[in-house]
């Protein structure tokens, strides 16, 4: 998948160090998350719907 053209943005949840996930979702029909600390590592890939629904849950403390 070419990514040359994602704009990253770090995480509000950030650490002041920067250590976090950054999310792209400026791309067409999919949203990138990757890594703070390792940029050129691996991307995890979701579907807009997938991110949302994992955003909900995150929100709502679900996980907790």
């Amino acid at each position: 998948m070419d990514l040359t053209e994602a704009t990253w943005r770090t995480s509000t949840r950030s650490s002041a160090q920067g250590n976090c996930v950054e999310v792209a979702d400026n791309l067409p029909g999919v949203v990138a998350v990757r890594d703070s600390k390792d940029r050129q590592g691996p991307v995890l890939v979701f579907t807009p719907m997938a991110w949302s629904a994992f955003l909900a849950l995150t929100e709502g403390q679900e996980f907790l």
